[in-house]
């Protein structure tokens, strides 16, 4: 049987700020089309295995694969060029721009570039208050709208991979809902998904397959029905 090559991949990563590490050994894969949740305590290494694989900082060792091919210690735009496209904490939107203008942000690169009108299409229909709102500011957007705007920013890189960096943090229940059943809708559409999140159980019922992060190390993996069976699990992050 022919294995297919994961569209991402971490191997063995390590990375530390001076003497300390807070990556130790990581391993962990996304397979084309999946949707990954990575979740893990604040502080256990997420936002820093997120910026080692941007490129904004460099790994004492291991390897990372998009597609097969090495990414590890290329610029953050090269990256971005690549297929690794992230939408940070805090959506980090230009509040001045139209909705519009901060979409097109995203489609700076040439492969994006070309096909801009089309994925701009795309994230209307998959955003439609979006488009009705497009020449507003930013600004005069809720903060579910404006985490709207920041995945959709990121849909026109043309990830291949799209990471989302606790996209719900700080949205009302009903914008959690609607934003998950977004992301179901990306992953549906053919993007593969890394989405680190807080929110364990809505994440773990709607993910593919699921990574514990803790002290800088993989503790835990699974299907999301395996790991919201887990005891462990239940107990440090769901309170049962």
């Amino acid at each position: 049987m022919t294995m297919s090559t994961p569209a991402f991949e971490v191997r063995d990563l390590t990375v530390g700020y001076g003497d300390v590490s807070v990556l130790r050994g990581l391993s962990m894969k996304v397979e084309p089309g999946q949707l990954v949740a990575l979740i893990g305590a604040n502080g256990a290494g997420k936002t820093t295995l997120l910026r080692t694989v941007s490129g904004l900082l460099r790994p004492t060792s291991g390897a990372i694969h998009l597609d097969g091919q090495p990414i590890q210690g290329e610029a953050p735009h090269r990256v971005v060029q690549s297929g690794f496209v992230q939408s940070p904490e805090g959506k980090q939107l230009f509040l001045g721009m139209s909705i519009r203008e901060n979409l097109l942000v995203g489609a700076h690169n040439p492969r994006a570039k070309a096909v801009r009108d089309t994925t701009l299409a795309e994230v209307f229909a998959l955003f439609p208050i979006l488009e009705e709102r497009q020449a507003l500011p930013a600004s005069s957007l809720s903060g579910g709208q404006q985490q709207m705007v920041a995945v959709g920013r990121a849909l026109m890189a043309k990830p291949k991979v799209l990471a989302l960096d606790e996209p719900s943090l700080g949205l009302a229940p009903i914008m959690v809902d609607r934003l998950f059943q977004s992301i179901v809708r990306i992953r549906d559409l053919g993007v593969t998904v890394l989405l680190i999140e807080q929110n364990v159980f809505k994440v773990l019922q709607m993910a593919d397959y699921g990574y514990v992060l803790e002290n800088g190390a993989i503790s835990l993996q699974g299907s999301g029905a395996e790991l919201l069976a887990d005891s462990h699990l239940r107990s440090t992050y769901l309170g049962m």
